[in-house]
């Protein structure tokens, strides 16, 4: 039985959660998104990844059921780090991936929203890490992803109390790039997409990459920078997209 759904339409690839009634990120699921991921970093006609929940949320948080299961603390680090593996493969993919996000993302579920490059939030979804309410710590990124995105201070807070926000205050935070209307939610996230599915995938790729590495140190990600800067002056998507802009034509690249 598949807890995903996977589909490929004018370079955008959509990953659907179907995991009733919340959509909880249970081992299979994990699996799951670990081989998607795997297609998406080897297939070049993929240009752009879209994650959403089917159903009433996005993804309500991680299996607690499964935790009943774990023999002891070394086995729970272990489901840990094989959820740490599988964000970590989503962040750092070469095609820009978009959370498309309703209802609630809670848990292991704004983390697997916060490993994605983009995100797209309904006005009235709900966010937050509520482990701590169970005695546990997020364990698949959240107290390293949350503080980077909007800031320490307001991080610990949602983490330390454990309350959730709104799509529009995740909005005003920086959690989330754009947020819109329940309804609108798919089609605002489909827009996101198109628009970065047309651009160049290698310097897509490329600047992936050097937004990473702005997190370090300054020097290296400068230099780095320029290396890449000159690099894509020699491929052949640069002598396109100048000819298109001095031709007032759309550009047609194709990564080289």
């Amino acid at each position: 039985m598949s807890y995903t759904a996977w589909k490929v339409e004018d370079g955008i690839a959509w990953i659907t959660l179907n995991r009733p009634p919340a959509n909880a990120l249970a081992r299979a699921v994990m699996d799951e998104l670990d081989d998607h991921f795997e297609t998406v970093y080897k297939d070049e006609s993929i240009k752009c990844v879209v994650i959403h929940g089917e159903g009433r949320f996005f993804a309500a948080g991680a299996d607690i059921k499964e935790f009943i299961d774990v023999a002891d603390a070394k086995e729970f680090a272990k489901l840990g780090e094989k959820g740490q593996e599988t964000f970590n493969k989503i962040e750092q993919s070469p095609k820009p991936v978009i959370a498309a996000i309703h209802g609630a993302a809670l848990g292991g579920g704004l983390e697997l929203a916060m490993a994605c490059h983009l995100r797209v939030a309904a006005d009235d979804a709900k966010f937050g890490l509520p482990e701590l309410n169970l005695g546990l710590i997020p364990g698949f990124g959240g107290t390293q992803r949350l503080p980077r995105l909007i800031g320490q201070s307001k991080a610990l807070e949602l983490m330390l109390t454990s309350e959730s926000i709104t799509g529009t205050e995740a909005h005003a935070y920086g959690l989330v790039n754009r947020v819109c209307e329940p309804a609108m939610l798919l089609e605002e996230a489909r827009k996101l997409a198109q628009v970065i599915a047309a651009k160049s995938p290698l310097t897509v790729a490329r600047t992936l990459t050097l937004a990473k590495m702005s997190e370090g140190d300054l020097a290296v990600g400068l230099a780095e920078e320029i290396a890449s800067f000159g690099d894509v002056f020699a491929r052949e998507d640069r002598v396109e997209g100048v000819n298109a802009f001095l031709e007032k034509r759309k550009p047609v690249f194709t990564g080289k």
